[in-house]
């Protein structure tokens, strides 16, 4: 299962969480792409619902997309690229593709893990 969502991430924030499109769904953990991303972490999320919403920090809840997922423990990879285009916009180009930030959203069934920073982007001196 896969999607592209625009959700307007203000305060640089999403939000992914049970709930009493398209991500992807995947059998186990995925492979190492990181090169491809400027910043990735993994991190564990209980779905006791079996359902996943993915939102903006200040959307509303109950618009937010929503995402059948299979119920218990599953692992979370965030990967953001395009972040220094993001950072520092290019005041006549604002709101361009290019300088928007991407996320994808990976997921897979796993038993509960620490979370892991996989690569960590650090942005430049303004």
């Amino acid at each position: 299962m896969a999607t592209n969502l625009e959700l307007f991430a203000d305060y640089f924030q999403i939000h992914v969480l049970d709930d009493v499109s398209e991500i992807d769904l995947l059998t186990g953990r995925p492979d190492d792409d990181s090169d491809d991303f400027d910043h990735v972490v993994e991190a564990s999320l209980n779905l006791a619902s079996g359902r996943m919403v993915v939102l903006g920090c200040t959307d509303y809840g109950p618009d937010a997309a929503r995402f059948d997922m299979p119920a218990g423990w599953t692992r979370v990879r965030t990967s953001r690229r395009n972040l220094e285009a993001a950072a520092f916009p290019d005041p006549d180009c604002e709101d361009e593709p290019e300088d928007m930030e991407e996320i994808r959203l990976q997921t897979w069934p796993a038993p509960y893990a620490l979370p892991d920073i996989i690569k960590r982007w650090t942005p430049p001196d303004a």
